[in-house]
């Protein structure tokens, strides 16, 4: 199957350091190339693949330094990547709702993952205007203020299965991983590590946006010596990093479409504690692979049962629910469906007899 897989530029595809879109499509590219499938990766030309790779842009747009445009190559590459027609079986889109006027033009069968939250109002009439966009979400909980529009499937994302390596021993610190963000309570997990005299580490990036919320509300909370804050890391430290943990702390306060690093922690046999927020319960298993919280205190109060969580079953849930090839084989089947789809609605179209021209025959 001839297959485009187009990935926003913001990253580079695998990503350095923090980005969950573009490791996704990274993990799926590369599992679909293996599958013996013609993948064409449309990213920033610091990509590495084994996929035929196109850019337009030479290197990841959070690189760059000073004034750019970031609007340019992104145009650029939905042109190139949406525009056209025929090259292809089918196009694959991570770029959400933004490829949507290119690809309803185009004759090729073009899929849509939803990557991000879904429930801010402004998007209603954006899913109301293309509501013929074949779309897929990474959660159930994530399509429910647009449940009505054109929903193929529901694909959980996917890992390399050696990805992480499996630690049967837990360590004896707390792990806070991801991004520092209002929406995902770092302070809670600081909080928890007061509460319960656990040292936590925290692996984390600050984006811009973020920047005066971690220097005027998270920052201070830092000079705890039960916390560690060690900034962005890599695939390789994560594995030791939540590998070695208790438990990792996911104290999110938002509606979580999907939340990669969970799967990453469970592939290492870690539990995880978050509050039920999106996906979260869709995700953990309550009291198998960690606990789902409802509050602060509930988090607490967990911490002392995580004895009661086997590391084990947490492997296992991972190896049967959040590989990269389960992940791959689901969107097989998305694909199928629209080329089938397409190939039904072209045959109508050509075997459609007009009715006769009476007026031209009296």
């Amino acid at each position: 199957m001839r297959i485009a897989q187009v990935s926003p530029l913001w990253e580079s595809v695998p990503p350095k350091h923090y980005g969950g879109t573009e490791r996704v499509v990274s993990y799926l590219t590369e599992e679909l190339v293996r599958l013996g499938h013609d993948i064409t990766l449309f990213a920033s030309g610091d990509s590495v693949t084994a996929a035929r790779l196109e850019s337009v842009c030479a290197r990841a747009l959070r690189l760059n330094e000073g004034i750019f445009n970031r609007d340019a190559p992104l145009t650029l590459l939905m042109e190139q990547a949406l525009g056209n027609s025929g090259e292809f079986d089918v196009i694959h889109s991570h770029l959400d709702f933004l490829g949507f006027p290119l690809a309803r033009r185009n004759l090729t069968p073009t899929l849509a993952t939803f990557h991000g939250r879904l429930d801010l109002p402004e998007l209603q009439s954006v899913f109301r205007e293309y509501a013929e966009m074949p779309i897929v979400s990474i959660s159930n909980a994530q399509r429910k203020p647009v449940s009505w529009a054109n929903w193929q499937a529901t694909v959980y994302h996917g890992l390399p299965s050696d990805l992480y390596s499996f630690h049967p021993n837990g360590g004896e610190y707390l792990a806070f991983l991801g991004r520092i963000a209002r929406e995902k309570r770092p302070d809670h997990a600081i909080e928890i590590a007061k509460q319960t005299g656990i040292p936590l580490k925290i692996a984390a990036k600050v984006d811009p946006t973020d920047r005066a919320y971690f220097h005027s509300e998270i920052e201070p909370l830092l000079a705890d010596p039960l916390v560690e804050y060690l900034g962005e890391i890599t695939d390789p430290e994560k594995n030791e990093f939540l590998g070695k943990a208790m438990a990792l702390i996911c104290p999110y306060d938002w509606p979580e479409p999907f939340g990669l690093v969970l799967i990453e922690a469970l592939a290492c046999g870690t539990p995880v504690l978050a509050y039920r927020r999106g996906s979260i319960p869709e995700i953990i298993n309550d009291a198998v692979t960690g606990f789902v919280c409802e509050a602060l205190d509930d988090m607490v109060k967990a911490v002392d049962r995580l004895a009661e969580i086997d590391r084990g079953r947490c492997r296992q849930v991972f190896e049967h629910r959040f590989t990269v090839n389960r992940m791959a084989q689901d969107y097989l089947r998305v694909y199928r469906r629209l080329i089938m789809k397409t190939e039904e609605a072209e045959s109508c179209l050509t075997s459609y007899t007009p009715w006769p021209n009476f007026a031209t025959r009296m």
